[in-house]
């Protein structure tokens, strides 16, 4: 990767990638360094057919406590126009797109979180597609305490994921969500001693499955709820019929019916 790899580290092993912010010292803190790796790596993931799961965490006593102020407060305005900069080819720009890649992954994403993780720092969380927990986790949309929003792709994950008026809540105070909360009102998918170790071990049950189907489901989830019902119902089908009678599929069957481990193909 680029000279910012430093800022994200990638290792992929058996199908999972296990993805670190590491920027430690400062709380993982989003800089335009950190910005421009985490986009690197998500877009490096989805050039890679072999990763069939993903987990996201960060290095240090937090997973992320939201945007790096002295580093973008010492760009002046060349900051703003950084971070506002629309990314060719996506709908995003770069400050929503280093959230928003994650949730553009052809495959399952799961964030493991802990210490805090604020502002952008939970947008990149919400942008996974499930989120485990530490006990000391503290989550805040917090943008409102800088006279802003939440502009990292959170009206895309934030108000889908949550009642309405509990998210209106969140955006209106920037207030801290600790873990108890936090699985109760479904910000988190749940909360572990070790998150990161609970995240691989999710991944790698993930990764055991058919990888077309994977990339599949992911894609159901992601598409048909913002459809109307028939709609909906025809990609359910169109998948359905892409997964049928495939070799991976009939892999599948075969292993289940015999109790052996399956052995899949990745996508071409």
């Amino acid at each position: 990767m680029s000279s910012e790899a430093a800022r994200v580290t990638v290792s992929i092993e058996a199908g999972v990638a296990d993805v670190r912010l590491n920027r430690p010292d400062k709380r993982n803190g989003l800089d335009p360094a950190m910005f421009a790796a985490l986009i690197a790596a998500g877009d490096q993931l989805a050039a890679d057919n072999s990763v069939r799961c993903v987990v996201l965490s960060g290095a240090g006593k937090a997973f992320c406590a939201g945007l790096d102020w002295p580093a973008f407060l010492a760009l002046g305005d060349e900051g703003s126009r950084v971070l506002l900069a629309r990314d060719p080819g996506s709908p995003a720009n770069v400050a929503q797109r280093a959230g928003w890649v994650w949730a553009e992954l052809p495959v399952p994403v799961i964030a493991a979180i802990h210490g805090p993780t604020l502002g952008g720092g939970l947008q990149l969380a919400l942008a996974c597609d499930l989120r485990i927990a530490a006990p000391d986790v503290q989550l805040s949309v917090m943008e409102i305490r800088y006279g802003l929003i939440p502009d990292m792709s959170g009206s895309q994950t934030l108000l889908r994921l949550l009642r309405p008026d509990l998210a209106r809540e969140l955006i209106y105070t920037g207030r801290i969500v600790h873990a108890d909360e936090a699985a109760q009102i479904g910000l988190v998918t749940r909360i572990a001693a070790d998150p990161h170790a609970d995240a691989l071990a999710l991944a790698r049950t993930i990764a055991s499955h058919s990888p077309h189907a994977i990339r599949a489901a992911k894609r159901l989830c992601n598409e048909a709820p913002l459809q109307d019902p028939a709609t909906s119902f025809r990609l359910e089908t169109d998948l359905q019929l892409g997964l049928l009678a495939t070799p991976n599929q009939f892999e599948a069957v075969q292993a289940a019916l015999t109790r052996r481990p399956p052995t899949f193909r990745d996508p071409e």
